[in-house]
């Protein structure tokens, strides 16, 4: 059994310019939305779920990336919405979220 339910990691890593990376598009903010979000929630701890930023990740290019274990299901996002809805359906209950599924 895995310590928690849902394992969530954002890659936050940081290029310089022009390299592409996550971070230039939000995600340490949103990293830090969604950890709040799933606290609120109730939804945090051990047996739940963990929001946890990342280094590289190495999919940069495809990014904004997260991705939730113990599926490794890897998505992209745009903004808030989208992490609620990655949360609502795929930590709290399990459904792929197939439109930012990449």
């Amino acid at each position: 059994m895995s310590y928690y339910q849902r394992h969530v990691f954002f890659c936050c890593n940081q290029r310089e310019a022009p390299e592409k990376c996550c971070n230039e598009f939000g995600a340490t903010e949103l990293s830090a939305y969604a950890k709040a979000r799933v606290k609120a929630l109730g939804l945090s701890g051990k047996g739940m779920a963990r929001m946890n930023k990342a280094g590289c990740l190495d999919r940069c290019e495809e990014g904004p990336v997260l991705v939730v274990y113990p599926e490794a299901v890897w998505y992209t996002y745009v903004d808030r919405a989208d992490i609620d809805e990655i949360i609502d359906r795929h930590v709290v209950r399990g459904e792929i979220v197939e439109r930012l599924r990449i």
